[in-house]
């Protein structure tokens, strides 16, 4: 594993704020060297650190207007029952995020669709029409103070 130093940790912080900053501005703001801050940035894109960029959307502006996070019991508590399930919400476009999770049950989604409707489509149509789903338990949200999601 590489190591983390105090300003690879700054690198990664603004980064996370701003992936698209330039080299220049990025070492101007981490106090290094234009050369050394691309090195560094290299070396931590190299090591998986830096995993990838992303643009954030604006879900009014792109036409979703609803999220929900559910969560999801499986009524199989097999290897086959996960990976069919995991393989299910990797081709699924409205869940945003799938984790496996541990407690009463066993994933937690994120999904964005485009209203109720769309929302109402996928949970009966697609969700609770797999044969691994033994329950379902939706939180809609309804605001967001805090989202550091890149």
């Amino acid at each position: 594993m590489t190591e983390i130093d105090v300003v690879d940790r700054r690198i990664l912080r603004e980064l996370s704020s701003d992936g698209r900053l330039s080299n220049l501005a990025l070492a101007e703001r981490v106090g290094l060297s234009a050369s050394a801050c691309l090195r560094r940035t290299n070396a931590l894109e190299k090591a998986g650190i830096i995993k990838g960029y992303r643009a954030v959307l604006s879900a009014e502006k792109t036409g979703v207007t609803f999220t929900a996070y559910i969560t999801v019991g499986l009524n199989a508590h097999t290897k086959t029952a996960q990976e069919d399930f995991e393989r299910a919400m990797a081709t699924a476009p409205q869940v945003r995020e799938c984790h496996n999770i541990t407690g009463a049950y066993e994933y937690l989604l994120r999904v964005e669709a485009a209203d109720l409707a769309a929302y109402k489509h996928f949970h009966t149509e697609i969700l609770g029409a797999l044969p691994q789903v033994n329950t379902l338990t939706t939180y809609v949200v309804m605001g967001s103070p805090k989202d550091e999601r890149g």
